[in-house]
Order: structure tokens, then sequence, then C-alpha cells
């Protein structure tokens, strides 16, 4: 399947201000890509592009005063199927666990493990380790929670969302992580496309979206407790403890946000 990927952003600045955008497809993706997704930008810019401390691909550049426009687009390919979890995939014992994966054990900004350490035993605790432990914390937090763009705030952590019961995918996405951290299972935050295909319509909106990935049977699986079920064409951009790593964009200085789309859309041969 040949999906086209792409995002367009529109700011208005009083001035001219620093930012860093994380748009581009995670380099895991790239060899899929027909062409590269290159930031572009109206008007143009220099742009300067590093990978930061977790390998995802950043752009920082500086956005001159008014409307400033920019985005990616691109085509990839995908297998164009649902997503297969393994059930077979075992739980490690922390002291067996790679050293790199340790960092995704620990409390993050927006994931306090700690604070939540004593409710994810008292409601997990009894259930099977591996797989069907992660399964059974995105089940509760997809029922927990009440999805609700009317009540999203960016500063929102996964104590405050476990209590509020409302929020947007990335509260979703948080609760979950900072469960399954508290369980032992090192688990990292997702942000990228998620596409409707394969879905009955009508569609909302695209919009990018967050999800989880944890550490079982030696390798990295993808878990999605907002929406809880396989999707077609789920296509990763970024990976980090929590929201902080990742943000789409990050604004050093005041800007007003002017229109956002963002699109995933299979190519009909």
């Amino acid at each position: 399947m040949r999906i086209r990927i792409g995002s367009e952003m529109s700011f208005d600045f009083p001035q001219e201000t620093p930012l860093i955008a994380m748009l581009n497809v995670h380099y895991s993706r790239a060899s899929d890509l027909e062409r590269p997704d290159f930031l572009t930008s109206s008007p143009p810019v220099p742009i300067q592009s590093y990978r930061d401390s977790f390998g995802n691909w950043c752009n920082r550049f500086v956005a001159p005063p008014g409307r400033f426009t920019f985005g990616t687009d691109s085509v990839i390919r995908d297998p164009g199927t649902f997503e297969m979890g393994d059930l077979m995939a075992w739980q490690h014992e922390v002291r067996d666990l790679p050293s790199d994966t340790l960092l995704f054990l620990l409390p993050s900004r927006f994931c306090e493990s700690d604070l939540l350490a004593s409710e994810a035993w008292r409601l997990f605790g009894h259930t099977p380790l591996g797989i069907a432990r992660v399964q059974a914390v995105c089940d509760f937090v997809h029922n927990h929670i009440v999805f609700s763009y009317g009540n999203a705030r960016p500063t929102r952590t996964a104590a405050e969302a476990y209590r509020e019961q409302s929020g947007v995918c990335r509260d979703f996405a948080h609760l979950a992580v900072t469960f399954c951290r508290a369980l032992n299972i090192p688990t990292r935050y997702c942000t990228g496309y998620i596409s409707d295909i394969g879905l009955p319509k009508p569609w909302a909106s695209m919009d990018f979206a967050a999800w989880m990935e944890v550490y079982l049977g030696g390798r990295w699986h993808v878990f999605d407790p907002r929406n809880n079920s396989p999707r077609i064409g789920r296509i990763l951009i970024a990976s980090g403890r929590d929201a902080a790593d990742v943000p789409l964009t990050h604004i050093f200085g005041p800007g007003t946000l002017a229109s956002f789309k963002v699109w995933t859309d299979e190519i009909i041969e």
C-alpha cells in the first residue's frame, strides 16, 4: 500500500522567533519513504537538522515576523495490513533487561510512575505477566478516560488524567505508560500518524496521535490505549520518555497557531 502523509502548520509571530519542529518520519521507517519528507517553509528560511538523544530527527530554524507556514509531504510504503500482536512475548525480570531500556522504567515529567505505583499494583498486580498485563492496562485506561478536545491542556500529567478521567490521546498514552513503568515494564511514549484506512466512514479530521511501545520478549511492541484496536498505516515520527521529549513544535517565544492540517491518505492506483 502507498500512503500520502504530511502536515502543514501556520503561525502568526509578532517578532523573529526560534523554533524546533519534530515532524519527520522516524529513521526506522525512513527506508519506506518514496522520497525524503524534507521540512519546507514559506517564506523560506535556513533550516538546521539534527538527531536528539533518542535518535529522533529535529529541525531548528528562526521564523520571521508575521504569518509563517511550514510542513512536510511525502509518500510511504506500508504493508497495508492490520497490526498483529505477539501473544507469546514474555516480561523480563528487571535484572535481565538491556541497559538502554532502563531509562523507560523511570518517572518522567508527565509520567509519575512513582506516584501511581501503589495504584498500578492494586489494579493490575493480579493480572498475568507480559502481553496480558499490558493489555489489561490499556483496557482500563481506554475505559477510564473520556476523550475530550475541550478538556485538553498541555500541562496535564498522568496522575492528573487518572483523577480527572478526561483528556486526549497524549493523556491516554501518559497514563498507560505510567502504569506499565510502575509494573516494571519498560515503556516509551510515541507520536506519529494513525490513519483511518480500513475503518468505516465517516472519518474525523486527521491529527497526529500518541501511543506507546513496551519492551517484552526482547523487542518493542506497539500498544494504543486511546484506540485500543489494531490499525493500518501507523507511522512513527518520534519516541521518548513522554510528550516533553517529543513535542511537534517547541516555540521559543510568543506565537499564535493560525491553521493546522495533517493528511494520511491511501493512494488508489
